[in-house]
């Protein structure tokens, strides 16, 4: 099931992507600035190119002191057309800012949700398979006389109990029909066609699978049919070939997701014994994925809204080190951490200051882990003592 780390892992990929973003909305309102006084090549009067080249230079410099400080200059600018200039190009800016931190909060929701479209997408795939085998089949039969040998050899998987039981799944059917689940898209088709083929088909035990007959005991035989879609999922699914190769090329994001959604079908799995029925509910994303949302939601937003707060605290923290060199990953690691220190009371000090050295250790520089724990461990003591960290809970106080 989804966990916390993975939460904050995608928060912390919306505010990067965000950051980006924002990085690049800044140079579109340089380029307003520059446009605004390109010589007018139409005009009855010769441009003063020297004038227009000045007021530009004085346009951009401006914007990138109001950015750098949150300031406009004292005094303002005596031109009046470098201050219109201005102007302008920072409404744009913040509209466009406004705009990418709404957009990158939806994607960050949309991410972790898509998890548990990607499970159920997946549950649909030996429904998938059957439809290849037979379309393979009917393929082979059209090219010769008589029954092929193809079709008896996997006659067995058309009466596989377990690929039943999903298939009769009432929540899985109604959810694959509503969100659009099912296996039809060409290049996905062609993964599974291909591992198939190539993987599965070859492999020892599906051939003695296909091979075995039924003992008559329904349970048992049950269990044999279970244990080849376990096999199935496990070998060629979440490992393999063509369908990881597939699947990742499709999700940028699938190398952190696959535990999530491997977890989350073979939980499924073991909850389909053969006493089971088409009622069965499935694996929901989370225990509680109003909480989780709710937590993914706040500390994204809180860590924009005390970003400018944040970045003092880390630049005061750091020492002989011009806080504009720490990385750009490491200050929105460090900055998600302080807000989730001082935000969330619930959770121990401790626990969010392990949390980010880890996700540090595995999405950061070689170096980031000590950088990180240094100065989380630093401020948490310096905003314990000031009261900006205050926990509550049972045994809480004693782990700030």
């Amino acid at each position: 099931m989804l966990n916390r780390r993975l939460l904050r892992i995608k928060v912390m990929q919306a505010l990067y992507a965000y950051q980006q973003a924002v990085a690049a909305d800044l140079q579109l309102a340089q380029d307003r600035i520059a446009a605004a006084f390109e010589p007018d090549l139409t005009a009855d009067v010769a441009p003063d190119r020297r004038l227009l080249e000045g007021q530009r230079k004085l346009g951009e410099a401006q914007l990138r002191e109001w950015h750098r400080t949150g300031e406009l200059p004292e005094t303002g600018s005596d031109d009046k057309e470098v201050a219109a200039a201005l102007n302008a190009a920072i409404d744009y800016y913040q509209k466009l800012v406004q705009k990418e931190g709404t957009f990158y909060g939806g994607q960050l929701l949309h991410g972790a949700e898509s998890i548990h479209d990607q499970y159920l997408h997946l549950l649909n795939l030996p429904q998938a398979l059957l439809e290849i085998i037979t379309e393979d089949n009917e393929r082979e039969a059209r090219r010769f006389t008589g029954p092929r040998f193809e079709a008896e050899a996997t006659a067995r998987l058309f009466g596989n109990a377990a690929f039943a039981k999903l298939k009769e799944n009432e929540q899985l059917l109604q959810t694959t029909i509503k969100r659009k689940l099912q296996w039809t898209g060409s290049e996905e088709i062609e993964a599974l066609r291909e591992a198939w083929q190539k993987e599965m088909k070859p492999d020892e035990a599906v051939q003695a699978y296909l091979g075995g007959k039924n003992t008559g005991l329904v349970e048992t035989d049950y269990e044999t049919d279970m244990e080849l879609v376990r096999h199935i999922y496990k070998d060629f699914v979440f490992k393999g070939e063509a369908l990881p190769r597939y699947l990742e090329a499709n999700d940028l994001n699938w190398e952190e997701n696959r535990p999530i959604v491997r977890n989350l079908v073979l939980k499924t799995l073991k909850m389909l014994p053969y006493e089971a029925d088409e009622k069965q509910e499935l694996m929901n994303l989370s225990a509680n994925w109003q909480d989780d949302r709710d937590f993914a939601e706040t500390l994204y937003n809180q860590t924009l809204q005390d970003d400018a707060k944040s970045e003092k605290l880390i630049a005061e923290s750091v020492q002989n080190w011009d806080v504009e060199r720490v990385a750009l990953l490491d200050k929105i690691i460090l900055k998600m951490a302080l807000c989730e220190m001082q935000l969330f009371r619930g959770i121990p000090v401790k626990v969010t200051i392990n949390e980010y050295i880890e996700i540090s250790k595995l999405y950061s520089t070689p170096k980031s882990k000590q950088f990180v724990n240094g100065i989380l461990d630093k401020l948490a003591q310096d905003l314990a003592a000031s009261g900006e960290i205050r926990k509550s809970g049972r045994g809480l106080l004693d782990n700030q």
